[in-house]
């Protein structure tokens, strides 16, 4: 068993973190954006919103939707430095490490992968199209 499968044993007993789903659009932009873009997205998104040891609106900093990975912080339980604590045993008060913010991004990027499952039934991304 992974680190991730036991996390996601624990999560599952919650019924707010097991509530969280990927829709069709969900998975319609992580085949357009690639798991490359979405992995970038997942680490940027930590670094920015919870890695300071005191992010700006701690508690309220991630959005319920708007973005797969703001969906996968909530039922990962990275959406905030409480979260963080209790879930992931990560201390506030202080900066995350860089491997904090890998590992967190991990957890994230692991998080879609098994909820996205097959996204064959997607048209790739086109590279020829901007914004790829």
């Amino acid at each position: 068993m992974t680190d991730f499968d036991a996390l996601k044993k624990r999560l599952e007993k919650s019924a707010f973190r097991s509530r969280f789903r990927l829709d069709e659009k969900d998975r319609a932009f992580i085949a357009r954006k690639g798991w490359a873009e979405i992995d970038a997205q997942a680490r940027k998104i930590v670094r920015e919103r919870l890695a300071p040891a005191f992010p700006k609106n701690d508690g309220r900093q991630t959005p319920m939707r708007g973005h797969v990975v703001f969906i996968a912080q909530h039922a990962t339980g990275t959406c905030c430095r409480g979260c963080l604590r209790k879930w992931h045993g990560i201390p506030p008060g202080r900066a995350l490490t860089p491997q904090e913010i890998e590992r967190v991004a991990g957890v994230i990027s692991a998080w879609l992968r098994n909820r996205a499952g097959d996204l064959s039934a997607f048209p790739p991304p086109d590279p020829t199209l901007p914004g790829f």
